[in-house]
C-alpha cells in the first residue's frame, strides 16, 4: 500500500474529513487508479471500522464520524470511478418502515454499504410499502434493506415484503431486515432473506445475498 493510500485509510478510520479530501486529491494527483484508492483506501478503512466496532473498540459515534469522512472522499472520487467504468457491487434500496422515524441505525448501514462499494437508494424514514415498490420498479435493484426500531412497526416489514410479492417485484430480489427489536427468527418468520444485528455485519450479509 502506498503512503498516500495508507494516510487515506488512517484518515477515514480516525474520521478526519478534511484530511480524507486532501488524501483523495493527492492520490489522484499521483496518478493512482481510482479502483485502488477505493479498494485499498476506502473499503479497507470501513472494514477496519466495522471490525473495531465488533471488538468493542469503536461505538456508534466513531462509526458515524468515520462514515461521514468516507462519504466526503467518495463524493470526490466517484466521477473518476465513473470515467473508469467501475461498476458497483450491487444496488440496495434502504429505508425505515412506515410509522418509524428512527434513522441512526439505518444511516449506519447505508454508510457501511456505500463504503463497501454498493450503490444506495436511501428512501429515508416512515417509508410506505408502495414507496419501496416504486423504487424497485424504477431501476435495477438487487437488495431491499428494511429497518425498524419499534416493536409496533415491525409488522410493517412483513407488510412490505408481502406487498413486493403481490406486485410481482420480488422475483430475484433479496430482502434483509434489521433493527433493535428484530431477530433472526423474526426475519425467517416474515420471509426475509437475511437479518443483520448491526451495520458491520449488514455488509457481509448484503455481499452473501447478492453473490
Amino acid at each position: 500500500m502506498s503512503d498516500v493510500v495508507r494516510d487515506l485509510f488512517d484518515a477515514i478510520v480516525s474520521g478526519d474529513r478534511d484530511l480524507v479530501l486532501s488524501k483523495v486529491a493527492d492520490a489522484l494527483s499521483d496518478g493512482l487508479a481510482p479502483t485502488l484508492i477505493l479498494d485499498d483506501g476506502m473499503i479497507a478503512a470501513m472494514a477496519e471500522v466495522g471490525d473495531r466496532f465488533e471488538r468493542g473498540e469503536f461505538y456508534i459515534p466513531e462509526m458515524l464520524i468515520a462514515s461521514r469522512a468516507m462519504q466526503a472522499g467518495l463524493a470526490t472520487l466517484k466521477p473518476h470511478l465513473i470515467d473508469a467504468n467501475v461498476e458497483s457491487i450491487g444496488t440496495v434500496v434502504a429505508g425505515t418502515v412506515r410509522g418509524d422515524m428512527h434513522d441512526i441505525g439505518k444511516n449506519l448501514v447505508v454508510a457501511m454499504l456505500k463504503g463497501a462499494g454498493f450503490e444506495i437508494v436511501d428512501l429515508g424514514v416512515d417509508v410506505a410499502a408502495d414507496d419501496f415498490i416504486e423504487a424497485v420498479r424504477s431501476r435495477p435493484v438487487d437488495l431491499v434493506a428494511l429497518s425498524a426500531m419499534l416493536t409496533t412497526t415491525m409488522p410493517q416489514m412483513e407488510r412490505t415484503i408481502r406487498a413486493l410479492e403481490a406486485a410481482g417485484a420480488r422475483d430475484g430480489l433479496k430482502v434483509m431486515v434489521g433493527g433493535a427489536p428484530v431477530s433472526k427468527a423474526y426475519a425467517k418468520q416474515i420471509g426475509a432473506d437475511g437479518y443483520a444485528p448491526d451495520a458491520s455485519r449488514a455488509v457481509a450479509l448484503a455481499r452473501s445475498l447478492i453473490e
